[in-house]
């Protein structure tokens, strides 16, 4: 009777996850270029779908420009069959609109699915003469101004938390955007930027290469033991970008649901969760179910901390 009750769920688990399988090929669309945190996670889902749902391929597009503001803008234009999904960033689809150089409002973007968080990280190349917190605030009030940080877009999350740097330490640093994680990477390594504002995932993939000086989480990674949380440096900063999936506005609820529930249980997969924590993602579960709730959280919390980049003052 048990093998006879193990079986017959067995059965009604792969029953449910074949109906959550899309019945055709998915575009899985990217507003930054390859080599960044979007993409790596990108990679990852296509591998654990493929894994669930042989019978279709993911196929990833780039379509960079405008800190991600190119592909958001477009995204409405895209069939809602259900078979285009399009990659989506908090703080970013709240702040460009303020800003007001992007062709879409945040009204515009329907997410469907926020799978995970990556917390803010100041780094400096391993190589580097600063080699503590404390040491990069001497050395940003000895010479203002003349530290370059890079971050992936304008108006986007790492450029707000390069804002909130500044202002919270009483330093003045220079803020240098790229039009990705992968193109900042290069700028990076290669010192001709003096550090990054970019996430925990930016440090950890590149170990060896870089040095995390702070991160803004509730405690220290364990994959970044050295690297105090800025709340231990006396700023209560937790915070960071959230990556998620959108579909065109013109795609049916049920088929919106549909793409929540599949990548729900994607992050629900346990080679999904071992990725993730490898590269440092902090998987979050957010689908249409909780989207209007969380969505007029962030939407208040990110409309008054544009005030920080000066967004909307003309």
């Amino acid at each position: 009777m048990k093998k006879l009750a193990l079986l017959i769920g067995l059965a009604f688990s792969q029953l449910a996850l074949a109906q959550s399988c899309p019945d055709k090929n998915l575009l899985y669309w990217q507003a930054f270029p390859a080599g960044g945190e979007s993409d790596l996670s990108a990679r990852h889902q296509q591998l654990v779908l493929k894994k669930k749902c042989p019978a279709i391929e993911t196929v990833i597009q780039y379509k960079p420009g405008a800190g991600g503001g190119l592909m958001w803008a477009q995204m409405n234009q895209l069939s809602g069959d259900g078979a285009n999904v399009v990659g989506i960033n908090l703080p970013h689809i709240v702040f460009q609109p303020i800003e007001g150089q992007v062709q879409y409002k945040t009204e515009d973007v329907t997410p469907a699915f926020w799978f995970h968080y990556t917390p803010d990280a100041l780094v400096v190349l391993e190589s580097s003469p600063i080699k503590t917190f404390q040491d990069f605030v001497a050395a940003a009030k000895r010479d203002a101004g003349k530290i370059s940080l890079g971050g992936s877009g304008l108006n986007s999350a790492n450029h707000a938390a390069h804002e909130r740097l500044d202002a919270a330490f009483g330093v003045k640093t220079l803020y240098v955007p790229f039009k990705g994680t992968g193109d900042m990477t290069t700028a990076v390594l290669g010192g001709h930027v003096g550090g990054a504002m970019s996430y925990t995932a930016f440090a950890i993939n590149n170990k060896g290469k870089l040095r995390a000086l702070a991160v803004a989480m509730e405690k220290r990674h364990p994959l970044l033991p050295d690297a105090p949380t800025f709340r231990e440096l006396g700023v209560d900063w937790v915070d960071g970008a959230y990556r998620g999936v959108g579909v065109p506005k013109s795609t049916p609820a049920d088929a919106r649901k549909r793409i929540s529930d599949l990548w729900r249980t994607l992050n629900n997969d346990p080679e999904m969760k071992e990725l993730a924590a490898k590269s440092g993602f902090e998987l979050v579960n957010v689908g249409v179910e909780e989207m209007d709730a969380l969505m007029k959280e962030k939407i208040k919390l990110y409309t008054e901390g544009a005030g920080r980049l000066g967004l909307g003052k003309k």
